[in-house]
């Protein structure tokens, strides 16, 4: 057996050694940042979306917008096949793959006005190419989201005996007034500076964690529940950024950074052995290893919900053209570190290899279990601190709970961008003008969050129903935005392969992948799903068509930057 510490520390070496080396390459001599150039958030500052921000703010705002829960259910479940390639995955995919695409999408976007991923296909391939990619991303974001409500949801909604997190209650809306209170303090109070309000934040949110667990909130039924979070995240996306996405999700990141800093100086403490088998080829009931793990691991690596938040709020926000390395790159090491502290948790904290085999001998328990199995064991962990376990792991869980809704909140705002750009799409004066009203975009968000969050189809939501199409369609909008930086790096005359072999890569497997689920859903007669399926199979080969249409164009008349 290996000792726990040694991965740990190893990843941890390689993702510094691939910031100081291989980000500052990309930076200076792929795409050429400019410190000196204006960017959007100066450009158009609104003090709505376009807001000039402090680089470590920011930080803390893209890295909760684009952690969620996808680094910590994708690993939970992906050690079934053994921690060996899941740790291959996580470090060589982030290093290489998810982090190119972060900082690339972030840079193309900041470079183009600070427009959406969807707005930038048609710059640099066709209208239409523009109009396919953003109902693309609309299907994936309201599916998505209506999923993270429903869970949500559910885990407020149902006992703490049974499963549910109703002490994460207290904390999570707490955040909420302490966001607005920190927003107002950093951005309207002069002279305060950021020390201040941050201690502050962190301070009033770790008090209602205490609360939390002493006051769990059980009142609410989950249609209630659901309700309330769409008029939540209604709001936040019409609200000024600075005064509630923004600092909530800056101080919420803390909950983050504090939970890495127990894990792994528990690992230090405790340095267990790891438990799991190196590889396992065929655990019960799970799909084939390959191409499922790039798929199953997806946020750890790479993951394309994470172009839409780099292009569609990070982009409007950044200070300066430097700050998109920290921000870009760094900020999917971060989150990469997180998922090989799920891992960890997931493979030396669960018992002896006898135990783990049982907790991870079949498939649909490990997807049903993923979360429970992180929390038992990272609360385990952290308990070799001194810090009881039953209060470690109500402190995982409502980590995990808070950072779903940071991904909501963001991403209905991302949503309605993304319905503004529709509006715009058809040249329509009078569609233009209502989708392009932030009102009623958010209203067609959040109506579309809650059709698949509580719609139902032969008993289950929706959003369950076609969530298997998520994992697919996430990673097939990672291998589309990294051609569309690609198609760029073509068109400015500078080298493309750091995109061109991760997007080849990407696509490839999720293509396979693709394939695969809709002959299994073909084979089980799923035909809602199946003909979804097709359709958005369909609709990215003709975006790679357009594509291609687009590069032998440039090949033709490629332009100077």
């Amino acid at each position: 057996m290996i000792n726990s510490l040694w991965i740990a520390f190893g990843s941890i070496l390689a993702f510094v050694l691939a910031y100081i080396f291989y980000s500052r390459y990309i930076g200076e001599k792929i795409l050429g940042i400019d410190p000196d150039r204006k960017t959007p958030s100066h450009q158009f500052n609104d003090g709505l979306d376009f807001v000039p921000s402090r680089r470590e703010v920011l930080f803390g705002h893209h890295f909760a917008s684009i952690a969620g829960l996808g680094p910590i259910v994708g690993p939970a479940v992906a050690v079934i096949w053994g921690f060996l390639p899941a740790l291959l995955w996580i470090v060589f995919g982030a290093i290489f793959l998810g982090a190119v695409h972060d900082f690339t999408t972030l840079f193309v976007s900041i470079r183009h006005k600070g427009v959406t991923i969807g707005a930038l296909t048609e710059k640099i391939i066709s209208r239409r190419a523009r109009v396919l990619f953003l109902f693309l991303i609309f299907f994936i974001l309201a599916l998505a989201m209506g999923v993270f409500a429903n869970k949500v949801a559910i885990l407020f909604s149902v006992p703490l005996d049974k499963g549910g997190q109703p002490d994460a209650v207290v904390p999570v809306f707490s955040l909420i007034a302490i966001a607005v209170v920190i927003g107002i303090l950093v951005y309207k109070v002069k002279r305060i500076g950021l020390l201040v309000p941050t201690l502050i934040g962190v301070l009033l949110m770790l008090a209602s964690i205490y609360l939390g667990v002493l006051f769990p909130v059980t009142r609410f039924t989950f249609n209630q529940w659901v309700i309330m979070l769409l008029f939540y995240t209604y709001f936040a996306s019409i609200l000024p950024v600075w005064l509630l996405l923004q600092p909530r999700d800056y101080i919420n990141s803390y909950q983050l950074y504090i939970g890495l800093f127990l894990i792994y100086l528990g690992l230090i403490v405790f340095h267990p052995q790891i438990s799991a088998v190196p590889v396992r080829y065929s655990p019960g009931n799970a799909p084939p290893m390959l191409p499922f793990l790039f798929i199953i691991v997806a946020c750890g690596a790479i993951s394309g919900f994470h172009n839409l938040v780099s292009s569609g709020t990070t982009a409007r926000q950044i200070n300066s053209e430097k700050d998109a390395r920290i921000i870009g790159y760094g900020g999917m090491l971060t989150e990469s570190l997180l998922a090989i502290g799920v891992l960890l948790a997931c493979t030396a904290a669960l018992g002896n290899r006898e135990a783990w085999l049982e907790t991870y001998s079949d498939w649909n328990t490990v997807n049903r279990d993923a979360l429970g199995n992180f929390i038992f064991g990272a609360g385990h962990i952290i308990s070799h601190l001194g810090i009881p376990a039953s209060i470690a792991r109500a402190f995982t869980a409502v980590v995990c709970v808070s950072f779903a809704m940071t991904t909501l909140d963001t991403a209905t705002r991302l949503l309605r961008y993304n319905i503004e750009e529709i509006g715009k799409s058809f040249g329509i004066e009078f569609l233009s003008r209502v989708l392009g009203n932030r009102f009623v975009a958010s209203l067609i968000a959040v109506s579309a969050i809650g059709y698949f969050a509580m719609m139902k189809i032969q008993g289950k939501s929706v959003g369950a129903v076609l969530w298997q199409l998520f994992g697919t369609s996430n990673q097939l909008l990672a291998g589309l935005g990294l051609l569309m930086v690609t198609l760029y790096l073509i068109q400015k005359r500078k080298p493309f392969w750091i995109t061109l072999i991760p997007m080849i890569f990407v696509i490839s497997f999720t293509g396979i992948a693709m394939v695969l689920k809709l002959r299994t859903f073909y084979t089980d007669h799923n035909w809602t799903v199946f003909a979804v399926g097709l359709a958005i199979l369909i609709l990215a080969l003709w975006l790679m068509v357009e594509a291609l249409i687009a590069f032998r164009n440039y090949l033709k008349t490629r332009s100077p930057e």
